[in-house]
């Protein structure tokens, strides 16, 4: 499926190329089969992709906007052809266990909820990755369940904890490492989202999918021991899509 994209001029040498302004899994196939096209072509710097949007730079941006817009649609027309996907879901550990929840219990009021069903809620769906920014490791994950939606926080904490599994509107993301922010926190991870000594610093590529699963404070101390010393094997399977 190819769709009616919009180029737009982005600094001195870049352009910005738009979808529909929606957050979709077909959308997010069709610009990373996109963006794979265009990192295999020389005359292009560099690409970054976003939910719905692509932001190319050129090494020479001499023959002007449209030259380029029209190289753009040119190769848009062949990218769509790739459609096959190989992912991985990863399975992640999270304590809900209001000692890290710190927001648990106002969220499941706010949304009419018992504490045990958001925690049944936001641990029984696959979340896709659809890019990684903000912070180094931090996923941008879509799918959250609409009954879960909370808006952020009106006055943003200075201090998040490295691993806390937060809601902020419509997404759901992990807090890689200690920051600001003011989202609501429910949970915490274990586990390592970013780590500049590993070959791939950041495990999860946009299109893979995030399992959530329940564990108990002990359990996620134990597992922490065990990414502390380097030992720790995240789960995962392959997907095909």
């Amino acid at each position: 499926m190819t769709y009616q994209l919009k180029y737009k001029p982005f600094g001195e040498q870049s352009v910005l190329i738009e979808w529909p302004q929606i957050i979709s899994k077909e959308i997010l196939k069709d610009v990373l089969s996109f963006k794979a096209k265009l990192e295999a072509e020389k005359r292009i710097h560099d690409v970054n992709h976003a939910y719905n949007s692509l932001l190319v730079s050129f090494n020479d941006f001499t023959n002007g906007l449209e030259s380029k817009i029209n190289e753009l649609e040119a190769i848009y027309n062949t990218a769509h052809i790739v459609n096959k996907y190989a992912f991985k879901r990863w399975r992640i550990p999270v304590c809900y266990d209001t000692h890290f929840g710190i927001d648990l219990h106002e969220l499941a009021l706010t949304n009419n909820l018992s504490v045990d069903e958001v925690i049944r809620r936001h641990s029984t769906i696959s979340y896709t990755v659809y890019f990684i920014g903000f912070l180094p490791g931090f996923l941008y994950l879509g799918g959250l369940d609409k009954t879960l939606y909370t808006p952020r926080k009106a006055s943003p904490r200075l201090k998040i904890e490295k691993g806390a599994v937060a809601i902020g509107g419509g997404q759901t993301g992990i807090y890689p490492s200690e920051s600001p922010g003011g989202w609501n926190i429910i949970g915490n991870s274990p586990i390592n989202f970013f780590d500049i000594k590993a070959q791939t610093p950041c495990f999860a590529n946009a299109g893979d999918e995030i399992q959530f699963y329940q564990v108990s404070k002990e359990i996620h101390s134990n597992i922490k021991t065990l990414v502390e010393a380097g030992v720790y094997q995240i789960e995962s399977e392959v997907i095909n899509d």
